[in-house]
């Protein structure tokens, strides 16, 4: 019998401790939509090389018990004394080290800018940067694109003179929450781990969501605003670029951005030290190991450690739900910016830029690219758009990350 009753009580020790008895409702809500997110990943494809992972990474940290992810240590969470207390203190590294769970340590590559710079590095292998070369002029709609990114740090902020309680942003929640118009998750987590670690996870989620749903929201706006006339022009093709043009370029870019926005120059530095990497043609085994292999297991440990900040304490605010619908709002802006540009290029070119490249100006490369071709040669099938539309598209990653800097130079 004394054996019997050391069994039980093991057992009724087992249960208590497990995930099904104390599992909460907020947490099997956060894990349902974990679900959701892997299915549109996986079944949808949208964006699943990292909406797969950070799908997975929220699942894990709503797990009761796993202690694989402790917000708190990283001031990643809505109470404000332990904001106060972090604001004041810091991140403890010894505690993190000797106490935290798997998903902590890895936390540090987010938290010490090392992961968002070395997706830029990879990203900067696999960018030509000639379409931009050849047509300077592409770098303003790229910078017009960025609209989105300013109109909806304003539309954040305006949430503050509501006086409802729970929806006011700081200026730099709202900066965070700005920079999912850049349509640039690196960049998003990059800015947003700084300023507002709390609304990692709501920003992650929301902008690589929209990133994915590229070719549902441009088009409807590309309509709207050109004609079809406009839709329908042919542009002359591009003038072919040397060699010696794109190895100056990244060097180039790298010292006029740095000196000028110093806080951009781990993302805009780590881009063009990649594409200096590709077009030197005499690494070519850095190239292939930058964008592919190292590439491959920085998008693995971000996307999961990003998807662990979405705990049921952070995610389920109403604070989400605006970001939501602010980033779709971020989005549309920044298309409409490009093609607005893009319209009046056109007119004082007499007729010879198609405004559609200018929705490209957005950071989803080469997505937004593909969109500007699919709905020009519905217009007309023989308009070929696609290396047009690649130099805002390209100047747009750019742009991205310079407005991470200036926003990061002011709040951070």
């Amino acid at each position: 019998m004394e054996i019997l009753d050391v069994f039980w009580n093991a057992l009724v020790a087992l249960a208590q401790k497990s995930g099904f008895c104390n599992i909460t409702p907020q947490q099997g809500f956060m894990i349902a939509v974990s679900f959701l997110l892997m299915y549109l990943a996986i079944v949808r494809k949208f964006e699943p090389l990292l909406l797969l992972p950070i799908a997975f990474g929220m699942m894990l940290t709503n797990i009761p018990g796993a202690n694989m992810f402790h917000p708190e240590m990283f001031g990643i969470s809505p109470d404000p004394a332990i904001a106060a207390n972090f604001a004041e203190n810091g991140v403890n590294y010894g505690e993190v080290l000797h106490n935290g769970g798997l998903l902590d340590i890895l936390y540090l590559g987010v938290k010490l800018q090392i992961f968002p710079p070395l997706i830029f590095l990879g990203i900067g292998c696999m960018t030509d940067f000639g379409p931009l070369i050849a047509n300077p002029k592409s770098l303003l709609l790229g910078a017009a694109a960025q609209l989105g990114i300013f109109v909806t740090f304003l539309g954040a902020c305006a949430f503050s003179l509501t006086g409802i309680e729970g929806v006011d942003f700081s200026f730099k929640e709202a900066a965070s929450i700005g920079i999912i118009g850049g349509a640039d998750g690196p960049t998003a987590i990059f800015l947003t781990s700084k300023l507002a670690p709390q609304l990692l996870g709501s920003i992650a989620v929301a902008a690589y969501s929209y990133m994915a749903l590229v070719p549902v929201i441009q088009p409807p706006i590309m309509k709207l605003l050109t004609t079809k006339k406009e839709r329908a022009i042919v542009m002359e093709s591009l003038r072919p670029v040397t060699k010696r043009e794109k190895i100056i370029f990244p060097v180039a870019v790298t010292l006029i951005v740095a000196f000028i926005v110093p806080d951009a120059t781990p993302l805009v530095g780590m881009l063009m030290l990649g594409n200096l990497f590709r077009e030197s043609g005499v690494v070519d085994r850095l190239v292939k190991t930058a964008s592919n292999e190292l590439m491959n297991i920085i998008t693995i440990m971000l996307g999961t450690v990003v998807g662990a900040t979405a705990t049921a304490e952070n995610f389920l605010t109403v604070k989400t739900l605006i970001i939501v619908a602010l980033g779709l709002i971020a989005f549309c802006f920044g298309t409409a910016g490009g093609l607005l540009l893009a319209k009046i290029m056109n007119k004082l070119s007499g007729g010879k830029i198609n405004p559609l490249i200018g929705s490209a100006g957005v950071s989803a490369v080469p997505m937004a690219a593909r969109v500007s071709q699919t709905v020009g040669s519905k217009e007309n099938p023989s308009n070929f758009l696609l290396m047009h539309a690649m130099g805002p598209n390209v100047a747009g990653v750019i742009g991205s990350a310079v407005a991470a800097g200036v926003l990061l130079n002011i709040f951070g």
